[in-house]
């Protein structure tokens, strides 16, 4: 439950996405929930939810940050205060289902809306990343859906799983097993709970990891298919550790990133063996294919 008071920004998709970003990498403020979401047009919303014993100092933290990423043109936010509600969930309750190739991703209150032959993928309401509404979800979805219906796969691994969408993916349209990690507690929480609510928990684990160098990692052995959904710099970062678990002829899936980001990536991945074979914007976000 979220309750006192909370932060509201309306910024455009890529901004709020780096304003999001850049509140994880902050001591006072990593810790609140935060939610993103799309809000009218191509606006989007990012709600920060202080806590009530120090919200004067996570206000002020939260304007420096507003102010390092945008300067001058820093935007104003509003600071409300609410009632003990789960703002977070209700928020992400009227999202619509989103189709992604053979995948139909719904809340609760829209399964109705799938037909026979829908891959079906209930997603409730919470605070992990990964509703499918996202350029970058649908991307490395869509690009799982083709993988499948060509190559067979055993073994994956999804690196920032979040709420565990592309490794329930996976599972479901591969029959593989999965090992999924996340930097952060809570998503790993979320995606288990995700796994048991679509039928795949037998076959998906989930692990808190910001790296990926534990013994844990090896001990599922080489991946046919490793999919990582985060941001450019983790993923060049990541690099080495992600083409070191990737078995021989296995399939990389990279998304959470932007156009202009391709060749950066590309060329580092390219040094380490991968091969891309294919390359995809969606929605302003490119997913990228590499074997």
């Amino acid at each position: 439950m979220a309750t006192g008071t909370v932060a509201k920004f309306v910024l455009d998709e890529e901004d709020a996405l780096r304003l999001a970003n850049a509140i994880d990498d902050i001591d006072i403020l990593a810790a609140l929930p935060v939610s993103l979401g799309e809000a009218s047009g191509r606006h989007w919303q990012v709600i920060v939810y202080f806590s009530d014993a120090n919200q004067p100092a996570e206000a002020a933290a939260l304007l420096r940050v507003s102010h390092s990423l945008f300067g001058e043109a820093a935007p104003k936010f509003s600071i409300e205060s609410l009632p003990d509600t789960d703002w977070v969930a209700k928020s992400l309750e009227g999202l619509p289902p989103v189709r992604a190739g053979r995948f139909l991703i719904y809340g609760s209150h829209d399964r109705s809306a799938r037909r026979a032959n829908d891959i079906g993928i209930e997603i409730e309401a919470n605070q992990a990343f990964g509703t499918g509404h996202h350029g970058t979800t649908a991307g490395c979805l869509m690009a799982i859906d083709r993988l499948a219906r060509t190559r067979p796969v055993a073994n994956a691994l999804d690196v920032g799983t979040g709420s565990g969408i592309l490794a329930i993916a996976i599972a479901k349209t591969t029959g593989a097993k999965v090992l999924a990690s996340d930097i952060d507690a809570i998503s790993v929480q979320i995606a288990r709970s995700n796994f048991r609510l679509n039928g795949v928990a037998n076959r998906v684990r989930a692990v808190a990891a910001g790296r990926l160098d534990k013994r844990l990692f090896q001990e599922h052995g080489r991946y046919d298919l490793v999919v990582a959904n985060i941001l450019a710099e983790p993923l060049i970062a990541l690099a080495p550790q992600i083409c070191r678990h990737r078995a021989p002829g296995g399939t990389l899936i990279l998304s959470g990133l932007l156009p202009n980001q391709r060749a950066r990536v590309v060329g580092v991945y390219r040094s380490l063996g991968a091969v891309l074979v294919r390359s995809s914007v969606l929605n302003g976000w490119l997913t990228l294919t590499f074997q």
